[in-house]
């Protein structure tokens, strides 16, 4: 070994040692501060997104901001636990894309609660059998996902967060080749998400839907000339063989997951409030329910219609807005919309994804 590779290992064992004093004094001082809340919540969103945010901003590399990120969420996750054991329940089994983005957003000292359903998810956070729960909202490829809005609307729980996950879809199977497939198992969301990769790769392959990724690669697993599209992370929990990777038509592919829970988050800085609501029965109805927005300067980032369930061809529409609720125009535009909506339930706010 060289003299200079070894001075440059010493140098980093001396950071590593100083490090570790720090990581452990930040521990301590975690575990002061859950004595200090007592009963309170275990998670607070805003002051996580403000400590990322902040590292984001101080970063002067070499290290990506998305690295910096994903360090810091790792050493808030080991904190907190010391604090309590946080559960996350999410759509499984283990080995979806709702599980790596809870780890995504939580990191890995979390225990992740596997649930059958989005109904299931939504259920063990009102029962407090968990403290959060996360579930999809809208697929950058194939939209919205109804089950989550319509539970949104008649649930007592909050958006407390929201989480984007690039989505990369892989072809898994116990086959060596892609001409021994015969059936391909997948969720529906998938099979839209890589629909033209199929077309041309495995044309004459029977698409067959599953409840989820997972459960497809679990079916995969179990028998021949079979494959199923789902993430990397299901390949290695059935340990199937990843045939081919990226299969998705769009590689901009991105799922937004929303936290949902029982308390109400604090401003960060810098936030989103999503709102649903109905228009008046009347000619003009629905641009007025825009008009507060506009006259307060609040930005629209999403608009989505969505069957009321509660009468035929009647409408509720939900809304992602800039700001928090308490900030002056948000709160301004609120109480005007309630005065001329037919209805309007606050989802939550709660930080911008990092």
């Amino acid at each position: 070994m060289s003299e200079k590779l070894k001075n440059f290992r010493e140098q980093i064992d001396r950071i590593d040692d100083e490090l570790l004093k720090l990581f452990n004094r930040r521990a301590s001082l975690a575990q002061q501060i859950g004595h200090v809340k007592g009963e309170s919540a275990v998670l607070r969103p805003e002051r996580e997104a403000q400590v990322l945010q902040r590292m984001a901003q101080a970063n002067g590399g070499p290290l990506s901001n998305q690295g910096v990120t994903q360090l810091f969420t790792e050493i808030m996750s080991q904190c907190r636990a010391l604090e309590a054991p946080l559960r996350v329940a999410y759509l499984g089994p283990h080995g979806t894309f709702s599980e790596a983005a809870v780890f995504q957003r939580f990191g890995q000292a979390t225990e992740g609660l596997p649930a059958d359903s989005i109904d299931g998810v939504f259920t063990a956070v009102e029962n407090g059998a968990a403290n959060y729960g996360l579930v999809p909202v809208e697929n950058s490829t194939e939209g919205a996902i109804g089950r989550t809005l319509d539970l949104l609307l008649s649930s007592n729980l909050k958006i407390c967060g929201e989480v984007l996950l690039q989505v990369h879809q892989c072809l898994l199977s116990n086959e060596n080749e892609l001409s021994l497939i015969r059936r391909v198992y997948s969720h529906p969301q998938s099979f839209g998400q890589c629909q033209d990769w199929l077309n041309a790769h495995l044309p004459h392959a029977e698409r067959i839907t599953a409840s989820s990724n997972a459960d497809a690669a679990r079916l995969a697993a179990e028998e021949s000339f079979t494959a199923a599209v789902a993430g990397e992370q299901a390949a290695a929990h059935f340990k199937l063989k990843v045939l081919a990777q990226n299969i998705e038509d769009d590689a901009r592919n991105t799922t937004r997951f929303l936290v949902i829970g029982k308390q109400d988050v604090a401003p960060s800085g810098r936030d989103k409030t999503s709102l649903v609501m109905s228009a008046a029965n009347r000619p003009g109805a629905v641009h007025d329910l825009l008009v507060p927005l506009a006259q307060n300067g609040v930005s629209m980032t999403k608009l989505e219609s969505r069957p009321s369930r509660t009468g035929l061809w009647e409408y509720v529409f939900y809304v992602d807005i800039e700001g928090h609720q308490s900030d002056a125009k948000v709160a301004a535009a609120l109480t005007q919309l309630k005065q001329i909506a037919a209805f309007v339930k606050v989802l939550g706010s709660y930080p911008v994804a990092i």
